[in-house]
């Protein structure tokens, strides 16, 4: 039996002028979330983040964007968990993927950081791998030296059509993630993707 989900992690970075980028695809979700939920990110100092606070089947579950710059995402992650008594096995992190192409979305729990600075930061903060991803594809430049560069700036716009359908087409699957269904989730989420 899988655990119902606590905390939904958005990663990206704060400010302006990371707004659009490919790397604040985890924040853009977030953002989708909470006006589906009718809700706002209010800043919380003792978590270096915005938070926010829904409630699915009866329970609250916390949305968090960290304000700490994605190398630094687990401190504030770490301190929600403290607080809260959340267990790495309750956490959903949203975050951009570039082995994925966009329009590819994908559910998976625990296994490495692939290099994503933002999930080694969480991984080492809670010394744990086991929190289910929700990792959104953004394609990948080609040559791993573009890899900075190419995150921190925006998605072509027909990538950026893509990448906002499989995000309003995860936002049907979300009851199932909340409720800790993960297989039909990953069901129903998988079998939808471009070629």
């Amino acid at each position: 039996m899988e655990l119902p989900v606590r905390l939904v992690v958005g990663l990206g970075n704060p400010g302006e002028k990371y707004a659009s980028t490919r790397h604040n695809v985890g924040f853009d979700w977030l953002d989708h979330l909470a006006d589906m939920n009718r809700v706002s990110f209010l800043l919380e100092t003792r978590f270096r983040g915005l938070c926010a606070r829904i409630t699915q089947a009866d329970s609250d579950i916390w949305l968090l964007k960290p304000q700490t710059y994605m190398n630094a995402s687990g401190m504030s992650v770490a301190a929600v968990c403290r607080y809260y008594k959340i267990s790495p096995e309750q956490m959903l992190v949203v975050h951009d993927e570039l082995d994925l192409q966009p329009g590819v979305i994908k559910l998976k729990s625990g296994g490495g950081t692939g290099g994503h600075n933002g999930l080694k930061s969480i991984v080492a903060d809670l010394s744990s791998q086991a929190f289910w991803r929700l990792r959104i594809g953004v394609g990948h430049p080609g040559d791993r030296n573009q890899v900075v560069d190419y995150v921190l700036r925006s998605p072509r716009k027909e990538e950026a059509v893509l990448i906002d359908e499989a995000i309003n087409h995860s936002m049907l699957v979300w009851p199932l993630i909340a409720k800790g269904e993960f297989a039909a989730a990953m069901q129903q989420l998988h079998t939808r993707q471009p070629n």
